[in-house]
């Protein structure tokens, strides 16, 4: 399987404090890896690493390469990084004084589209994509926080979506969510994974499961172990890793 995202040697601080050590993991390309571990062991972190957000707190440093196709992402603009790494966070986050419509073609706009039949679109193809076009193709024009928060969640994988990045970062998509909406958002990332590549953080380790071809193991800002899902799970190479994933303790 290729390889779409590098990452050799990556340590990040916030300020003194140091919350990732010395990881090095492949990402490959057109599957989902998921990043598991316990709460504070550095995986949201991680995360922002792949698409230079990190870099954007304060005090924030990091040392290390992340390449993305072979280029080191430190070397190329972060905001066309950001359109290529593609990021949906925790909470969902649509625009609050913007319609349906506007939260998805902000992007588009972003990158300079104007011409009305290329933004619509765009905007059809990303909602399409997000699965979230029949329940919203008559309110287009409603502002973007009127939906539910399963369907604001969808709303910014489609935001996020409608300028074709190459990667998706999910930090914990679901959390938030009733089972019914998470199971919208897995299947989604379902068909997603055959066409981009994804990276989810998440504490659900059954949903780590369902959604993912690789896992990787953080724990105490380092990484513990990596592989394919079904063998991290069901015979992990490292004991930590096997008290983790049997739920013993996190």
């Amino acid at each position: 399987m290729a390889t779409k995202m590098e990452v050799e040697g990556l340590s990040a601080w916030y300020g003194r404090r140091q919350v990732l050590y010395d990881i090095s993991l492949p990402i490959p390309e057109r599957s989902a890896t998921a990043i598991i571990g316990p709460s504070g062991c550095g995986k949201s972190t991680f995360l922002r690493c792949l698409n230079r957000l990190h870099e954007e707190s304060p005090r924030a440093r990091t040392e290390g390469t992340i390449r993305l196709d072979g280029d080191d992402l430190a070397a190329l603009d972060p905001v066309a990084v950001r359109c290529r790494v593609g990021m949906v966070f925790q909470k969902p986050t649509p625009f609050p004084n913007l319609s349906i419509y506007e939260n998805v073609a902000a992007g588009l706009r972003l990158l300079g589209v104007r011409r009305r039949s290329e933004l619509d679109e765009g905007v059809v193809d990303a909602l399409l994509h997000a699965g979230l076009w029949d329940e919203v193709e008559s309110t287009l024009d409603a502002p973007g926080t009127s939906l539910s928060g399963g369907q604001q969640q969808r709303l910014c994988i489609a935001r996020a979506l409608a300028v074709r990045p190459e990667v998706l970062l999910l930090d914990e998509p679901c959390s938030a969510l009733d089972p019914i909406a998470t199971a919208k958002v897995e299947a989604l990332l379902a068909q997603l994974r055959a066409e981009m590549t994804v990276v989810i953080v998440t504490h659900n380790l059954a949903q780590a499961l369902r959604v993912s071809d690789t896992t990787a193991f953080l724990y105490l800002g380092k990484l513990v172990e990596t592989g394919p899902t079904d063998q991290v799970f069901h015979r992990p190479a490292e004991k930590l890793t096997e008290n983790y994933v049997n739920g013993r303790f996190g």
